[in-house]
């Protein structure tokens, strides 16, 4: 089955590859490293989903800062007044920009983008175990559809919750986002997950799936000869951790360019949707003291991002220069305990249904227990 699902993304791949000349290929890589898509701003369409419940009481952050010896820099701190409106740069401008659109960086359509989606999301669907409380996963869906509206995407989100105690979230091209239990419970507020959805929200809408396809392409079309008599169009494919799904590392794994893309456009979609931005810095510290303790503790995805001192740095700058001081923030909910707290549960249960299903346990692998 593996094999077959790969045959038939490359036929796709193979395709693309057609519709192209190899000449102007060659052409377009010359102009890559200076190149920028334009193109006008348009208004992002409606999120869909159903109506909420109202949301349960939350924890605000006034913006005074900590007694530290060196306090977390406070939005707008530092602010630039020289910010070009409808740049990368603008937060006001959020929704209305097309960052990694179709273009000499991007080959690819949205329509690719929801085939390819849809295709892995199905796929997923049906070999991960999935979280289904419906006051678990409607919960994590609020923050997701909240962090949409309030981001760059042009398309629908679909959220799901993964019953595994990976600290990880993954997100797939066309509006398919991830979320491991194992995160939730890692995380000690709404905003520290919070900056994880928005960060990998924010690989979506800057495309970076199809840019990092683009850039595998230009790499294949220089290496047409070496592909007739080697490894072919196989090479560079990985296996989504927790399946034997096979997609291309393209997909998964992004540059360290975009990934820092990811986390200045994530912080802009944590303030839009009234977050503390510092619940970003905050997880990703917490991140890093995790894999120092436990070598491995950290997916490979999470640790191929840039370094952590790095980012948050990085992270630290974008508050103080680009976001409009704002007097308080949310922080967390009541609600975020009570889904921690199920999520648990859910968890204990799962552990003890996989003791008894292993071999010499008498229960056969797979079968349900309650």
């Amino acid at each position: 089955m593996r094999m077959a699902r790969l045959a038939a993304l490359v036929r796709v791949l193979e395709t693309s590859h057609a519709a192209r000349c190899v000449t102007a290929a060659w052409l377009l890589a010359g102009l890559i490293a200076v190149a920028q898509q334009s193109t006008p701003p348009a208004t992002a369409p409606a999120q869909t989903g159903g109506s909420a419940p109202a949301p349960a009481p939350a924890t605000e952050r006034a913006t005074t800062p900590a007694v530290t010896s060196e306090p977390d820099p406070l939005p707008g701190k530092d602010f630039n007044a020289h910010i070009r409106k409808g740049s990368e740069q603008d937060v006001t401008a959020v929704g209305r920009r097309r960052i990694g659109a179709r273009g000499i960086r991007n080959w690819y359509s949205t329509n690719w983008e929801l085939q390819i989606g849809r295709q892995y999301a199905i796929e997923i669907d049906a070999a991960a175990p999935m979280v289904t409380d419906p006051f678990v996963t409607g919960y994590v869906n609020r923050i997701g559809q909240k962090l949409v509206r309030n981001s760059d995407a042009r398309i629908p989100f679909t959220i799901k919750v993964l019953n595994s105690k990976a600290i990880n979230a993954m997100s797939l091209p066309g509006g398919y986002l991830y979320v491991d239990s194992g995160l939730i419970l890692t995380c000690d507020s709404e905003d520290e997950l919070a900056g994880v959805m928005a960060h990998e929200i924010a690989h979506v809408t800057a495309h970076h799936a199809a840019r990092e396809m683009t850039k595998m392409d230009y790499m294949a079309v220089g290496s047409i000869p070496m592909m007739l008599f080697g490894q072919g169009l196989w090479a560079g494919y990985g296996v989504y951790q927790g399946t034997q799904l096979a997609m291309p590392v393209g997909l998964l794994e992004f540059s360290r360019q975009h990934e820092a893309e990811a986390d200045y456009l994530g912080v802009q979609y944590m303030y839009r949707a009234g977050y503390d931005p510092q619940g970003m810095v905050a997880i990703f510290e917490k991140l890093d003291a995790l894999e120092k303790q436990r070598r491995n503790a950290i997916p490979v995805a999470f640790r191929a991002h840039p370094a952590t001192a790095e980012r948050i740095r990085a992270v630290q700058r974008e508050i103080a220069t680009i976001l409009p001081p704002r007097p308080k923030y949310l922080v967390t909910t009541s609600e975020f305990e009570q889904v921690k707290a199920r999520l648990q549960r859910i968890q204990t249960k799962r552990s003890a249904g996989d003791r008894a299903a292993a071999p010499g346990s008498g229960v056969a692998a797979g079968e349900s227990v309650p």
